[in-house]
C-alpha cells in the first residue's frame, strides 16, 4: 500500500495533454521517516508509525525524544496494515506514487464555529411573505404531532466543521519530486497548512 502524509497548499489550474483544465490541490510532502514497526505480537498489531517535519530537539519533549530515535518531528502518524516490510529510519517520499493513481486523502476539515441551520444543514428558511417578519432564517417547528419531546438527532444549529473527512477515488494528475509536491485532482477537506493522510 502507498501512503504518505502532506500539507495542503492552494488549488490551482492544471492543463492536461489535450488542453483540457482540470482543478487540482496542491499537497507538499516531505520525505516521511519511518519512527516506529509495530508488529503483530508485541504490540497486539501491524503498523508503520511515521514523522513528518523535522524540527528542533529543543522544541521537543523528553519522551518525545525517548521514543523517537531518528529526531524530532512536529508530526507523528501511524498507518495500519500496509502490507510494506521497511526498517526504522526508511525514508518514505512522493516517489511511491505516480500520475494516474487513485488514492484515498483523509483531513480535518474547516471549523466554522457555531452556524444556524441554514449554514450547518442547508435549510431554506421560512416563508418572506404571510404576515413572516423574521423568520427567514429560522428552522422552524422542532416538535409537532404527538411528541412531547424534541426527537433525537433533531437538525439544529450548533458547531460545525473540525470533523475528520474521507474523501475516495481522488487521482493523482502530477508528481512533482523536485518540489516534493503531489497534484490531486478535485478538492480536499481542511484549510491552507492543514495535515492530510494520502493512502493508495
Amino acid at each position: 500500500m502507498k501512503f504518505i502524509l502532506g500539507k495542503k497548499q492552494n488549488m490551482v489550474q492544471y492543463f492536461d495533454e489535450d488542453g483540457t483544465v482540470v482543478p487540482v490541490t496542491l499537497i507538499t510532502a516531505t520525505p516521511n521517516i519511518v519512527t516506529q514497526v509495530k508488529e503483530g505480537g508485541a504490540d497486539g498489531y501491524t503498523a508503520l508509525q511515521v514523522g513528518f517535519e523535522e524540527q528542533k530537539t529543543s522544541r521537543a519533549t523528553k519522551a518525545h525524544l525517548g521514543h523517537v530515535k531518528t529526531g524530532a518531528y512536529k508530526h507523528l502518524y501511524e498507518f495500519r496494515d500496509t502490507g510494506t516490510t521497511p526498517v526504522l529510519g526508511d525514508t518514505i517520499t512522493v516517489d511511491s506514487f505516480a500520475k494516474g493513481d487513485v488514492v484515498t486523502v483523509s483531513g480535518i476539515s474547516k471549523s466554522k464555529g457555531f452556524q444556524g441551520v441554514v449554514k450547518r444543514h442547508g435549510f431554506h428558511g421560512g416563508p418572506r411573505t404571510h404576515g413572516q417578519k423574521h423568520s427567514e432564517r429560522e428552522p422552524g417547528s422542532i416538535g409537532g404531532g404527538l411528541r412531547n419531546r424534541v426527537p433525537k438527532g433533531m437538525r439544529m444549529g450548533g458547531r460545525t466543521g473540525g470533523d475528520r473527512i474521507t474523501i475516495k477515488n481522488l487521482k493523482i494528475v502530477g508528481v512533482d519530486t523536485a518540489n516534493n509536491q503531489l497534484l490531486i485532482k478535485g478538492a480536499i477537506p481542511g484549510r491552507r497548512g492543514t495535515l492530510v493522510e494520502i493512502t493508495g
